[in-house]
């Protein structure tokens, strides 16, 4: 395993009224690693995002990052399950929000990276639209772009693909692949479907039902750089079958 870059320690959380949302977490991920996180609704999946990003306080534990990522002032960038754009601003101004958020110098300086961003998700035609305009998949994107607005070395993303219909999902988990396999960022993935993150990830971290434990962490050992077709191969159809008995076993229904 490479270095990792963000360690749970220990890591607890508890909400008012006695629910535990996750107890004694336990993972090291890898600088540059793609893990993504399955499990049961309501088993803390989210809320360890919300753990990293400083959201909510940590109950027990620690999340500890290697020293030269602490020190980073956009080390993390963030992808919710809905894009979460304004709807009075252009497509552009939405992926700079974080930029105009510090100020007009600051948007001036990131408009070129926010170009760029737009240009690789194929959004160049549509920097002045606004999100009614979009389709569903276009306005994910630029959510992605918003996210990678300031080169994070982390990448959280939130079931980003779920509300979306097949066929987009899997023209944006392509998209996905491709921007990591140029960037190499870290990237902590949630998601319900079994095939998505066998397809996408280096490590699958299978959760328990909340409490949110560590129940298995399988590694995906499939050549890169993958393709869709990869989906059809025996190799992932054992790594689906594995993940699911685990889950099984804990009388969690997921999708396919």
């Amino acid at each position: 395993m490479r270095e990792p870059v963000m360690n749970f320690v220990h890591v607890s959380k508890h909400y008012r009224g006695g629910t535990v949302a996750v107890d004694d977490f336990h993972l090291d991920v890898a600088d540059g690693e793609f893990v993504s996180i399955v499990g049961p609704s309501g088993c803390g999946k989210s809320t360890l995002l919300k753990l990293i990003m400083g959201l909510e306080p940590l109950t027990e534990g620690s999340i500890r990052y290697r020293a030269e990522a602490r020190n980073e002032s956009a080390m993390t960038g963030m992808v919710f399950q809905q894009p979460l754009l304004l709807p009075w601003n252009t497509v552009l101004d939405n992926v700079l929000v974080p930029s105009i958020l510090q100020g007009r110098s600051q948007r001036r300086r990131d408009e070129g990276r926010a170009h760029e961003l737009l240009e690789m998700l194929g959004l160049s035609d549509f920097a002045t639209s606004h999100p009614y305009q979009l389709s569903g998949g276009m306005q994910q994107r630029v959510g992605i772009a918003r996210a990678l607005l300031h080169d994070p070395r982390i990448l959280l993303m939130d079931e980003p693909f779920g509300a979306l219909d097949a066929m987009t999902r899997d023209q944006l988990t392509m998209d996905l692949l491709e921007i990591w396999e140029r960037d190499r960022k870290t990237v902590v993935f949630i998601t319900h479907s079994i095939s998505e993150a066998v397809l996408l990830s280096d490590r699958v971290v299978v959760m328990t039902p909340r409490p949110g434990r560590v129940g298995a962490v399988i590694d995906i050992d499939l050549p890169r750089p993958r393709t869709l077709d990869v989906v059809s191969t025996a190799g992932f159809g054992d790594y689906t079958r594995r993940i699911r008995t685990v889950l099984d076993r804990a009388e969690v229904v997921t999708t396919p």
